[in-house]
């Protein structure tokens, strides 16, 4: 069987089954969640409103036995950015997608006010509505447990919390990992658009798909294998990320004076070693836990974790450097199973660690909380953004709202999304990519930390302009392509250093298809993507002027380098000379 489109409307309650579009054939994971939002999504409607759709789309090799090809696309118009949104996440829900004949599916419109939340079941024959006030004010775990049992654990699962239902722009959509546990399609309020449309959770039938068919099974298994071993002996996705997850990474950038600390002042910390990888590994070793964990079937860089308490109690799962900064350097708490804490928090109510974190950091400087007051913290996730009260809804508007409505200056946020765990002034091609990027501020977009900090790739200096902007155009091409794929984001590390491994990723796509596509026509489909999007933010009234850091940023310089952000407005706008 093809792959279909899915088409669910909320407003009439019906679906439909359809042929995809001769233009879609090609395409999956990122570039199809932006060429359908480019397509049908008015720029210029309201984020929450009837107009915007929801878009989920398995990449061009989910459901396939490749390594690390286990991510899902989500798209839409972003109620935090104003612009467009791809978020991708790990889970099951990519592959078994991908082996129903999914190609994507479209949610549109909306239920009258008044009407309930909704459970919708996805078969290979049909889209099925179950109202579901029983799990109204219930979060994943819940959601997720409920699920399980109804469909005896044939089923991959994604859900909204609280959070979502109140449509706040920090929530996101949480899914289904193989161990029953939550990853999340962070970033840019997807859950709001979810909790919009009033889907509390979806479902996908795992008992009636078939098996990816390949069209040529010899050659796409010669390549799997040399791909594989491409990331297995790449020293960074083969060792680092294996023994110590994403955290490896804290140790790194305080080093390099690219940490950013209490709300972006400081370069270094002096309490890194308190959440380092290398701490948080120890930790896992001595309680119990795991250290290399898949976050989808068939990962084999297996950078996840399952992290203890100190009684050898499952704290959390996936616990990640960016969520272990912003709570940690940035929001000042030293006590790493407090952060735990927060992340296992964050996953049940499904918010975004990354935009929570930020807002809690310049809630710092709001007054709201105090600096390292990880309690306080940990109270304020969970009695007011969970239940909504008047500074519960502040807070879930995310960084920029709150710089706004608390009058600062110092707010870390491009295209009102929160900066990530990268200083920009230090890490001035993470800058470039924070700046550029159609999505606001996102590390992933144009991860420029390989080739400025980690060499991947070759070496460009993190504190000197030149060759920034080629780096981060280069980059943010190549992961449009690479989202695309329905790879994870950290095959980047032997696709810069190994010409084997691009080779062997474009002959699999050929093998899958039946196609004949050079690297130059993966280049091509990248440069595509980034100017589709950026065609959507134009006409939803974003400017050059958004494509910028946030002022401060110019004028204060940054310890231990003493660095500024230097960039000229023409040279950041000659990032799109393409």
């Amino acid at each position: 069987m093809l792959d279909k489109i899915y088409r669910v409307n909320m407003t009439t309650m019906d679906f439909s089954i359809e042929e995809a579009p001769a233009e879609w054939m090609g395409l999956g994971g990122r570039g199809l969640t932006s060429t359908i939002v480019a397509a049908e999504v008015d720029p210029e409607c309201h984020p929450l409103g009837p107009n915007n759709k929801l878009v989920f789309a398995p990449g061009m090799l989910s459901g396939t036995s490749a390594a690390n090809s286990g991510r899902n696309s989500c798209g839409a118009k972003s109620p935090l950015t104003g612009g467009i949104k791809e978020s991708n996440v790990g889970g099951t829900s990519a592959a078994i997608m991908a082996k129903l004949g999914v190609k994507a599916l479209i949610i549109e419109g909306m239920p009258k006010e008044g009407a309930p939340f909704y459970h919708l079941h996805i078969t290979k024959e049909k889209v099925e509505f179950f109202p579901v006030p029983e799990l109204v004010g219930k979060n994943n775990y819940e959601v997720l447990d409920y699920m399980l049992e109804k469909y005896h654990k044939k089923v991959a699962v994604m859900s909204i919390g609280t959070p979502g239902e109140m449509r706040m722009n920090l929530a996101n959509i949480s899914v289904k990992d193989p161990g029953g546990k939550l990853r999340s399609h962070g970033r840019g309020g997807m859950g709001a658009v979810m909790g919009s449309k009033k889907v509390k959770c979806i479902t996908v039938d795992a008992e009636s798909y078939n098996e990816i068919t390949l069209a040529n099974p010899e050659k796409f298994k010669e390549a799997s294998k040399i791909f594989t071993k491409t990331l297995q002996e790449n020293p960074i996705s083969g060792q680092g990320l294996p023994a110590f997850g994403t955290n490896v990474l804290v140790n790194i950038l305080n080093e390099a004076g690219g940490l950013p600390t209490r709300n972006f002042r400081e370069g270094r910390w002096e309490f890194a070693e308190n959440i380092c990888g290398e701490t948080m590994a120890e930790n896992i070793k001595a309680r119990g836990g795991k250290t290399t964990h898949g976050c989808h079937a068939g990962c084999v860089i297996q950078c996840s974790q399952i992290y203890n308490d100190a009684d050898g109690n499952y704290l959390t799962s996936g616990f990640e450097y960016e969520t272990i900064w912003a709570f940690g350097s940035n929001a000042g708490i030293q006590d790493l199973d407090q952060i735990a804490k927060i992340d296992a928090l964050m996953d049940d109510l499904g918010v975004d660690s990354i935009e929570t974190g930020v807002t809690l950091g310049i809630a710092v400087d709001a007054g709201i909380v105090n600096y390292g007051d990880g309690e306080k913290i940990y109270d304020l996730i969970k009695n007011d953004i969970a239940k909504g009260t008047p500074l519960g809804r502040i807070l879930g508007g995310g960084t920029h709202l709150v710089g706004k409505l608390y009058g600062l200056v110092r707010v870390p946020t491009v295209k009102g999304q929160g900066m990530p765990a990268y200083e920009p002034r230090a890490v001035k091609g993470q800058g470039v990519t924070y700046a550029t990027s159609t999505m606001g501020a996102d590390h992933t977009a144009g991860y420029a930390v390989a080739t400025n900090i980690l060499n991947s790739g070759g070496y460009v200096d993190p504190l000197k302009k030149e060759g920034q902007i080629i780096l981060s155009r280069n980059l943010q091409i190549a992961t449009a392509a690479v989202d695309s794929t329905g790879m994870c984001i950290f095959v980047a590390f032997p696709l810069l250093d190994d010409p084997k491994s691009l080779t062997a990723l474009v002959d699999m796509i050929n093998a899958r298809f039946g196609t004949s596509l050079t690297g130059d026509d993966v280049t091509n489909l990248g440069m595509k993507i980034l100017k589709t999007e950026r065609a959507f933010n134009l006409k939803a009234g974003l400017t050059p002027s958004d494509d910028r850091l946030p002022e401060f940023m110019k004028y204060e310089s940054l310890p231990p380098h003493n660095v500024v952000w230097d960039f000229t407005n023409e040279e950041l706008d000659s990032f799109w000379d393409f």
